[in-house]
């Protein structure tokens, strides 16, 4: 079968799958913005494409979003019709649409079947909107015309597509009735075999930290600094937690970007204006305790949630971290926001703690009171790992189901 991938940053989510289709002999091709030279990676032909030079246009300000995607979807379509003319025609089209490349591609191949990785459909009501005011201060009425506006991209997309599947229950719940019924829940998988527990762990990471499992190491994972991944409310706890843990180390990773939810103002990053927030009430003693750690190879990822006493993770209803649960798999004792999808994988003194996402005090409270009882960390930890083997494990579970997904999608069961 001769399977085209779609995703703008190929391999993306398709980082497991394609391989293992390429593996089982399909003949597995990539279109993608990321590279500039065709090239096969794992069995799979990743070919390149560019976007056109555009001359500034006035677009309105809701219309940017869908005008950014059409500009895609035009240079994929372009890319895929000179693929078509040279004799190439795919039996299955698995797309990320989040970017809008997929938009055009039925129309290059209308017998091809097309799967969709459905990560969200932006809703305009509460908690999705207007979850944590502080930092969004414009018109409300206007931002829900706005939302809907964004959603059109994944209109244009519902009609060509024969299945989709999502990572979570929360995902996929967030889309409309009418296409949430083609939609096959799976998370992307967890490697529990390079993400375990491992007692005699050190993270060394030169010149800053050289920490093992005798430390008493807090953990804190964003892929940037940000608001919506609860990055101030955990600065905001830091004060008041380095008080009353005197010798805990805390380990910060994440870029000074933005991923998700409104840009810092102008000149800024939110990381520098929370420390800035909060550096004042913390002593110059305490301050050496505090380790921001950048964006770090995934080794030293995976050494760094081995190490870890306590994991806290703070989110926005939004899509899940994978960072959670590899922590999870590592059995670290995680602290996590009482949110949606955290509620899917964390059970409240089961697999973790769950604490109100802007409440710093009670967050500070249960982050010690994990600290000082080991039995209640090891028995959680073993929990949160238990549950990511039964129910996502990469090579067990996750990985087999996506594999049946894509089988179903060609027999019309999916």
């Amino acid at each position: 079968m001769k399977i085209l991938f779609i995703h703008q940053n190929f391999p993306g989510q398709y980082k497991h799958l394609a391989p293992r289709l390429a593996a089982e002999g399909h003949q597995c091709t990539a279109l993608t913005l990321r590279i500039k030279e065709p090239t096969t990676w794992k069995g799979v032909r990743v070919l390149p494409y560019n976007l056109p030079d555009r001359k500034a246009q006035k677009t309105h300000p809701w219309m940017v979003d869908l005008d950014t995607k059409v500009t895609r979807a035009d240079a994929c379509y372009r890319a895929a019709r000179k693929l078509r003319e040279q004799g190439y025609a795919p039996d299955l089209i698995l797309a990320h649409p989040g970017w809008g490349e997929s938009m055009f591609l039925s129309d290059v191949w209308p017998n091809a079947k097309i799967g969709l990785y459905c990560e969200l459909y932006h809703h305009a009501d509460y908690p999705h909107l207007n979850f944590d005011p502080e930092f969004d201060k414009s018109d409300l009425e206007m931002q829900i015309l706005r939302i809907r506006m964004k959603n059109l991209n994944n209109h244009i997309h519902f009609p060509i597509a024969d299945a989709g599947i999502s990572p979570t229950l929360f995902q996929a719940d967030t889309f409309p009735a009418e296409f949430r019924d083609k939609i096959t829940v799976s998370h992307d998988g967890i490697d529990t075999q390079i993400t375990y527990p491992a007692p005699d762990v050190r993270l060394l990471i030169e010149d800053e930290v050289d920490v093992t499992r005798e430390d008493e190491v807090i953990t804190f994972v964003n892929r940037n600094l940000e608001p919506y991944r609860g990055y101030h409310t955990f600065m905001r706890a830091l004060p008041s937690l380095l008080k009353e843990r005197p010798n805990a180390r805390v380990l910060i990773v994440g870029g000074d970007e933005v991923s998700y939810g409104s840009a810092p103002p102008k000149g800024q990053t939110w990381k520098q204006i929370f420390i800035d927030e909060v550096r004042g009430q913390i002593s110059d003693v305490d301050w050496q305790r505090v380790n921001f750690l950048g964006r770090i190879p995934y080794d030293q990822f995976v050494r760094l949630l081995q190490v870890s006493r306590v994991h806290v993770y703070l989110t926005y209803p939004f899509v899940l971290s994978w960072s959670l649960m590899e922590a999870m798999a590592c059995e670290a004792a995680i602290v996590a926001s009482d949110t949606a999808p955290v509620r899917e994988v964390i059970r409240h003194n089961e697999t973790g703690i769950l604490t109100d996402f802007f409440d710093t005090h009670a967050l500070v409270a249960q982050v010690c009171t994990l600290l000082e009882n080991n039995e209640m960390r090891q028995s959680l930890g073993r929990a949160a790992r238990d549950q990511m083997i039964e129910k996502y494990d990469l090579k067990s579970i996750c990985l087999p189901r996506q594999v049946k997904w894509v089988s179903d999608i060609m027999e019309g069961t999916a």
